[in-house]
């Protein structure tokens, strides 16, 4: 993709920079429900056609849905180093080999049956590094609550695999997929 000034960035980059960039990932017009810094006066009308803007197709192409609340400026000053980048960087290096040497490209590359076969979706195309029984119960049951689409049950496996490869895990387990299925939670109207 090419920007109006030419630079050019790849697809990914401006999806993930669209989404964020964008009033749309906020809970609610002003960004105030569910914040314990300031009272939110949106009408349960207003919260629900503001987050109506970002659904459907466009919503099941984001991976990670992550709620960031927002802290005080005392809270922000006061709080304790983070963990270094590189120590990060090195962990998500290592995951991401383990997957190009299981199946020959990274998990987020993965597609249709290639999904089914390294999550065992295909009960016959069982992969050594697929969904152990309880996970594929867990991950049908949650696709079934919440409703979603193919495209987000496949990238919600694609998920758990990552989290499942990132802990070393040959297989992966409910845990993982939990963990996976708190990531494609959507924006929510709570008050």
């Amino acid at each position: 993709m090419v920007t109006g000034s030419g630079e050019g960035w790849p697809a990914d980059a401006f999806r993930v920079t669209l989404v964020n960039g964008k009033k749309a990932t906020r809970p609610c017009p002003f960004g105030y429900l569910g914040s314990t810094l300031k009272a939110c006066r949106c009408t349960p009308d207003q919260v629900a056609r503001y987050q109506g803007k970002l659904s459907g197709p466009p919503l099941d192409r984001i991976d990670l849905h992550i709620e960031v609340p927002a802290v005080s400026a005392q809270q922000l000053l006061e709080a304790p180093a983070g963990e270094a980048t590189g120590s990060i960087r090195g962990r998500v290096v290592e995951a991401r080999e383990r997957a190009v040497q299981r199946q020959g490209k990274p998990n987020q590359a993965l597609q249709g049956a290639e999904i089914d076969r390294h999550a065992a979706l295909d009960p016959a195309a069982l992969d050594p590094a697929a969904l152990d029984p309880a996970a594929l119960r867990f991950m049908h049951s949650a696709a079934a609550r919440l409703g979603w689409s193919a495209r987000s049950t496949h990238r919600a496996l694609k998920v758990a695999r990552t989290i499942a490869d990132r802990a070393g895990a040959g297989a992966v387990q409910v845990a993982h997929v939990a963990e996976a299925v708190q990531y494609r939670r959507a924006l929510r109207a709570e008050g």
